[in-house]
């Protein structure tokens, strides 16, 4: 990315000082396309406004931006800027108070050509709200600084048999099916266990180090998936002629991810315990599909029509 404008170029310069690396001058300078004699006025600028350019000359030299508790305000490119807006407004959509007030402070402080940039994109997006209770704020903060620290927590968890007072070794915030989960080591149960944010109420540091432990997969989301999935449970993929946001709003009675396609379809991919209620929740929707797989959802659909058919005298009973 060449900067064009001596705005861009400066705010280009401090994006790269920002991610905290020590740049040589002339990796630097390249990085802006500008001559070293533009960067070292530039570096001079940021200086001039407060923040803290650290340089050391000679072989081996650096520019670096030293962190502190006098550095400015963070400054954004662009696409940064329109970036944070739309992760505001999801974050906003679900439940978070605190987003909206972050939300409404950027957009103060953007230039006026950008400001409408961002208004005109979130004008044009419409985000639903989550359709499960969402954690709050401070729950997730103090259950990830918990885990940064590698501090053991009490937590008290409200389940489908009722509320227990469980002792925890946090490991990590997973967001699965558009609910917050804490995976953590449950001291009582001596074993992995997994817990719904929003069932979680005060969690409280007791003060003790736990010590590390290898988590039961690299991937831990996709290894919760498989946990939550019933025994006897099918995974269904169909593609749905419709686009992602209305098929969205017609399944709400199935639970499972929507990937946008072409042409206003979108690929629908859904665990369900029986076909029996997948194919009686895609008669109420009234979308049209097609089944990818299993073969056996495909077959369990033909049937089901025939009989229906032959009920609604379409077709010769069966044997006749």
């Amino acid at each position: 990315m060449t900067a064009t404008t001596p705005r861009e170029r400066m705010l280009r310069l401090l994006s790269l000082l920002q991610t905290g690396r020590r740049w040589a001058a002339g990796e630097l300078a390249a990085a802006l396309g500008a001559p070293p004699r533009t960067l070292r006025r530039d570096i001079e600028q940021l200086r001039a406004l407060g923040y803290p350019v650290e340089s050391v000359r000679g072989p081996g030299g650096y520019y670096r931006l030293v962190a502190g508790a006098a550095l400015p305000p963070l400054m954004l490119e662009d696409d940064e800027a329109i970036a944070t807006a739309l992760g505001l407004r999801l974050a906003a959509a679900g439940g978070t108070e605190a987003a909206d007030r972050a939300a409404a402070k950027l957009r103060r402080v953007l230039p006026a050509p950008l400001r409408r940039r961002t208004d005109e994109l979130l004008a044009a997006v419409e985000v639903g709200a989550p359709g499960h209770p969402q954690p709050s704020p401070e729950t997730l903060g103090d259950l990830a600084a918990a885990i940064a620290a590698r501090r053991r927590v009490v937590l008290d968890h409200s389940g489908p048999r009722g509320s227990s007072r469980r002792t925890v070794d946090p490991f990590r915030l997973v967001r699965l099916r558009q609910r917050w989960y804490l995976f953590g080591w449950d001291l009582d149960r001596r074993d992995w266990r997994t817990f719904r944010l929003d069932r979680i109420a005060g969690p409280r540091p007791t003060g003790d180090v736990f010590p590390p432990r290898d988590l039961p997969a690299d991937d831990l989301a996709e290894h919760l998936r498989r946990r939550f999935r019933a025994p006897s449970a099918h995974q269904v993929v169909l593609v749905l002629h419709a686009d992602a946001r209305d098929a969205a709003a017609r399944l709400h009675r199935v639970d499972g991810t929507l990937h946008p396609l072409d042409d206003g379809r979108c690929r629908y991919t859904a665990d369900v315990d029986s076909y029996e209620w997948l194919a009686t929740v895609l008669v109420l929707t009234d979308l049209e599909f097609t089944v990818e797989e299993p073969a056996g959802f495909a077959g369990y659909l033909a049937a089901t029509a025939e009989r229906l058919l032959r009920g609604a005298g379409r077709v010769p009973p069966a044997g006749g």
